[in-house]
């Protein structure tokens, strides 16, 4: 097994990475890979695995916006149930990774007929560890659920076992700029997909009518500026690890080299008092409240010219209430009705993105999407709708899809 925390390792020296994503978002992310300079991605079921050394590793936590958490496989082998898995776990030499004093935490994915109870996972793997320190140490290291010096993650696909080291700890799409919340807030993750998806880099004004705790007007704010989304996290994993270089870590935190000047504007607003308050909380928060203006303002009562007169045709995106927890079908029915209407009136020569998974109050927006993308928004399946908001009459762009 290769030796990753040899602290004698070359800094050059590569090792295989493995970025977990959103389902629908692997091809975004492998683009991101790719623009930090990797040149081998492979997509696979919700990830992108990759090869990078050590400073990748660093980047790869700070930079991407599209990742949950960066692994680093340390062993993979075949175990037909819990007492092979447990000989086999304790055949790793543990030292490597930690020592009798560090604490640690596992966490178990198990799709397997052989190992259907994810919970006695966890515990064979604690205990191969326990019992390989206190056959040589005579002393126990410590299970610590939360902020572990090693977090362990374990993935069983039937009788195939991949153990990786978590380099991120806490997810990454907690990026750390959210003081404040309203009711189902999009991932940082999925807004951040949504954009790069819709081609977003800045290029014109942006716009989010229905902006609830602005995570989509953040979010194009730091892409629009090339600001890194971990520059407002507090820490990760990586930095517990015994080879954790520090002054490589630094120059990679402290490199602004890339971020870019933002010409245009970004707006948002939304029917609720209380949203506007929240967003303007966590836009704060984010430093980037001089690129994003704010209004309270319902759907139908919408006027462009009651915000600014956009400079250039607008990219328009929205994450509007599915329904899933208080509205009437009727409800909602009208207000996807509103959402085509203020379209086609208010936004003629832009491009709209909604996300919904409510289907049947989608095709009352009474336009034709001229592209969908299927997603998960947590355990919801959405539609990922883009609709061109042409010039003039355009009687077959505003029929149901």
């Amino acid at each position: 097994m290769t030796k990753y925390f040899d602290k004698k390792m070359k800094q050059q020296a590569t090792f295989l990475m493995l970025a977990k994503t959103f389902k629908g978002l692997e091809e975004v992310l492998a683009q991101e890979l790719i623009e930090l300079g990797v040149n081998d991605v492979q997509l696979e079921r919700r990830a992108v695995s990759f090869r990078g050394d050590k400073a990748l590793l660093y980047r790869a936590n700070f930079c991407l916006r599209t990742a949950i958490r960066i692994l680093v496989p340390i062993a993979s082998f075949k175990a037909k149930d819990t007492d092979a898995l447990y000989e086999q776990l304790k055949k790793i030499n543990w030292s490597q990774y930690m020592t009798v004093d560090s604490s640690f935490a596992i966490d178990a994915i198990v799709y397997s007929e052989s190992f259907r109870n994810s919970r006695f996972v966890t515990y064979r793997v604690k205990d191969a560890i326990v019992d390989y320190w206190q056959e040589r140490a005579g002393k126990r290291p410590n299970v610590q659920v939360n902020n572990p010096d090693l977090l362990i993650n374990i993935h069983i696909a039937n009788e195939q076992v991949t153990l990786s080291l978590d380099s991120s700890g806490e997810s990454l799409h907690k990026r750390g700029y959210r003081v404040a919340t309203t009711e189902a807030p999009i991932s940082e993750v999925l807004a951040a997909g949504m954009l790069l998806m819709a081609g977003w880099k800045g290029q014109s004004d942006f716009y989010d009518p229905m902006c609830g705790s602005g995570t989509l007007l953040i979010e194009a704010a730091l892409i629009a500026r090339n600001i890194a989304p971990g520059v407002f996290r507090q820490a990760y994993a990586f930095e517990k690890w015994p080879d954790f270089d520090a002054d490589l870590w630094n120059d990679i935190y402290n490199d602004d080299s890339h971020e870019r000047e933002f010409e245009h504007r970004i707006y948002g607003s939304d029917a609720s008092f209380y949203a506007i308050q929240q967003a303007a909380k966590n836009i704060k928060s984010a430093g980037v409240q001089k690129d994003i203006e704010l209004k309270q303002v319902r759907m139908e009562e919408l006027k462009l010219s009651s915000i600014r007169p956009f400079d250039h045709s607008p990219l328009v995106m929205m994450n509007p209430p599915y329904g899933e927890r208080l509205k009437s079908n009727k409800e909602m029915e009208d207000l996807y009705s509103a959402i085509g209407t203020t379209l086609k009136h208010q936004f003629t020569g832009a491009t709209a993105w909604i996300i919904s998974s409510n289907v049947e109050a989608m095709k009352c927006i009474g336009l034709k999407p001229s592209k969908k993308v299927h997603l998960l928004n947590g355990e919801l399946d959405c539609q990922f709708n883009k609709y061109d908001l042409f010039q003039g009459k355009r009687n077959e762009a505003y029929l149901h899809s």
